[in-house]
């Protein structure tokens, strides 16, 4: 991972201490944006560049014009970009090759020639946060007007390779101020949080995937007691490994006294499947809840099912964010696994006799709801790292099957 690279550790430094030498905030601006170019530059090469470039300049310009159909076509092409690099090579491998294999193989050959060889540095995050953009300004908000800060909304270092996902219209004021006034809390702060993703990071996280490395091999061979404390390290890894990342970038930005959204609340504490959701990868949860969910209900309201309507487009959603983690059979089941654990959640108590009962059970005993929550989530966690059969052999592990 970028952050814990020794070139990472000494670039963030040095770009922190430079922004804070110079007086004027046009040059700390002006700074910042060279600093986030030469990171950009550095971990993406030429190769991984030329697609953000080109999707920056038809953004500004997109939406600058305020025009409907170019922030449609905009949003169309910043969509069609991430699922040409991302997913190309699985859609291709996975629905073609069953019918054509030399047909297959030939578009694989050509796709493979134009494409550099990994996904340029944070498609995942810059595309939405340009749907997003695009979206706010279709919809009548205001757009960047300035090429600079809308490079800095593009590329900027500390959230592009991780996020949080930001949303234009509460960072570009954070920007300002930031490159307006310097303030000392921001240093404290900020190396507090970066010191926090650090030591999640590297002395939990990576101690319990060498654990998780070593133990899951011989899962089957492990004690009923053993397998439940895998399972355990398996589930606090991701949230240690990627709440790490997280409070790293949202500490670096806050070094340069930018304020990113928080991305973690506690999600081991909730009591829902819903509550977990408004609790984890906040950013990306928001977002999909935003731009794919609620146009879908706009986009479906006159099915005369509202309850039908609304779990296909729970479902739908959820599938979407399962494969932006990954262009894989796992995450798509993973994506539906948590789409039809949220429709559940959200009918459940309509069921005769049944549901109510559920619902005073929960109502009474809270324990039982947070014990629900949690083993639904945490079995989740075996689809998303593991291939399905291999997830499925070790949850009936857990039971003795």
């Amino acid at each position: 991972m970028i952050f814990v690279t020794y070139w990472y550790v000494m670039f963030a430094t040095l770009a922190v201490v430079v922004f804070w030498t110079l007086r004027w905030p046009r040059a700390r601006l002006g700074f910042l944006a060279l600093a986030c170019l030469v990171f950009q530059a550095h971990f993406a090469g030429p190769a991984g560049m030329l697609p953000i470039i080109v999707l920056m300049i038809l953004t500004f310009f997109a939406g600058r014009s305020r025009r409907p159909w170019a922030c449609v076509a905009a949003i169309a092409t910043c969509v069609a970009a991430l699922c040409f690099y991302k997913y190309s090579v699985f859609l291709l491998s996975e629905l073609i090759t069953p019918f054509s294999r030399s047909l297959a193989e030939k578009l694989l050959a050509g796709v493979k020639a134009i494409m550099p060889g990994a996904p340029p540095l944070g498609i995942s995050f810059f595309a939405f946060e340009f749907v997003h953009y695009l979206y706010e300004v279709k919809r009548g908000g205001e757009p960047i007007r300035n090429p600079l800060k809308f490079l800095l909304f593009a590329i900027f270092f500390p959230s592009l390779v991780a996020g949080p996902i930001k949303r234009y219209t509460q960072y570009l004021p954070s920007l300002e101020a930031g490159v307006q006034h310097l303030r000392r809390e921001n240093i404290a702060w900020g190396l507090w949080r970066v010191g926090q993703g650090f030591f999640k990071k590297l002395l939990i996280a990576d101690n319990l995937t060498f654990l998780i490395d070593y133990y899951q091999p011989q899962f089957a061979s492990l004690s009923l007691a053993a397998r439940w404390g895998v399972f355990a390290a398996i589930a606090f890894r991701i949230l240690m490994d990627f709440s790490g990342y997280s409070d790293i970038a949202i500490g670096c930005a806050q070094l340069f006294g930018v304020r990113l959204p928080e991305n973690f609340n506690w999600p081991y504490v909730a009591q829902s499947l819903q509550d977990f959701w408004q609790r984890w990868h906040i950013s990306l949860s928001s977002w999909f809840r935003d731009y794919v969910f609620l146009p879908l209900e706009v986009a479906t309201r006159g099915n005369p099912n509202p309850t039908f309507r609304a779990s296909g487009n729970v479902l739908l959603t959820m599938l979407l964010c399962g494969l932006w983690h990954g262009a894989a059979w796992n995450f798509v089941v993973w994506g539906l696994y948590h789409g039809a654990g949220l429709v559940t959640c959200a009918t459940y108590r309509r069921v005769p006799v049944l549901g109510p009962a559920i619902q005073k059970v929960f109502a009474k005993e809270p324990l039982s709801a947070w014990l629900l929550t949690q083993a639904y989530a945490w079995f989740g966690w075996l689809v998303f790292f593991y291939p399905i059969p291999e997830a499925l052999r070790m949850a009936g592990l857990l039971f003795g099957l």
